[in-house]
């Protein structure tokens, strides 16, 4: 990757907390040169406590492009937006940021088509299937979404939070389409099992869920990027079955987030 930073490079920001895990920097600056756009992504860590002012001094930057999310401040950039995506505003959380024309944050969220597409590449059709997701935070409610929307027959959701769980199952089920439930950690039965948690991220963190009793016929999926291989995947890949990593996730949605960042959407 070829970078000739300079005064005119255009600054966009992936703001979280941890941070050291994520992985697109390299892979959004990459994709920002192959488009011919002079454009860096950087990763920046900061607090829960400090977030509305960092949006705030983000604000006024002039060159800046964008701002990626990730955990923990999806719902509370949602909050910081004049303006969100239909999905996004469906489920209160944006993991992608830009200024509006006319002043103001515009968020999205593509967790879930990331998640939904890195599965369907790796040969899960979603139709008609019961999923087990385990996790309702941002990226688990854009990922719950999804699959809704995809057409899955039953999606039974799992969360330590069950205000969060139930809130989440509640709004999924105005929609008419596939019958969102009360899930646990146990994946007998899904065709699909979901990670939409951080557990796995460091070491002797607890597995999402019961791995003894996975079944090759089910498809595994996580949205860890740090390790590559999280300790989910790997019990899965044991157990035989199929899988879908976070790094698969992050290149299923790339291309949408620079889309979003550079106003090449449908939106504009």
């Amino acid at each position: 990757m070829d970078i000739h930073l300079s005064g005119a490079t255009r600054l966009y920001m992936i703001i979280g907390d941890p941070i050291a895990q994520v992985r697109s920097p390299a892979g959004m600056t990459a994709a920002f040169t192959a488009r011919g756009h002079d454009g860096i992504l950087v990763p920046v860590q900061v607090g829960s406590a400090d977030l509305g002012e960092l949006l705030d001094v983000s604000d006024k930057l002039k060159n800046l492009g964008g701002i990626v999310v990730t955990v923990p401040h999806k719902f509370g950039c949602f909050s910081a937006c004049a303006e969100a995506s239909e999905r996004a505003a469906f489920i209160g959380s944006v993991n992608i940021m830009r200024q509006r024309p006319e002043g103001g944050w515009y968020g999205d969220i593509v967790d879930g088509i990331g998640f939904l597409g890195a599965a369907m590449n790796a040969g899960f059709a979603p139709a008609g299937k019961r999923a087990l997701l385990v996790g309702a935070g941002g990226a688990g409610s854009a990922i719950a979404l999804a699959l809704i929307d995809a057409g899955v027959a039953e999606l039974a959701i799992h969360d330590a939070d069950a205000v969060r769980r139930d809130a989440l199952i509640a709004r999924l089920n105005t929609l008419g389409k596939g019958k969102a439930v009360v899930g646990s950690t146990d994946p007998t039965g899904f065709d699909l099992a979901g990670n939409a948690t951080p557990m796995g991220m460091k070491e002797g963190d607890p597995l999402p869920m019961d791995v003894t009793k996975l079944k090759p016929a089910t498809h595994v999926g996580c949205v860890i990027t740090q390790p590559a291989v999280s300790p989910l995947i790997a019990a899965a890949r044991t157990a035989g079955c199929p899988t879908s990593t976070g790094t698969e996730m992050y290149f299923a949605l790339q291309e949408k987030m620079v889309d979003f960042l550079l106003r090449a959407d449908d939106r504009g």
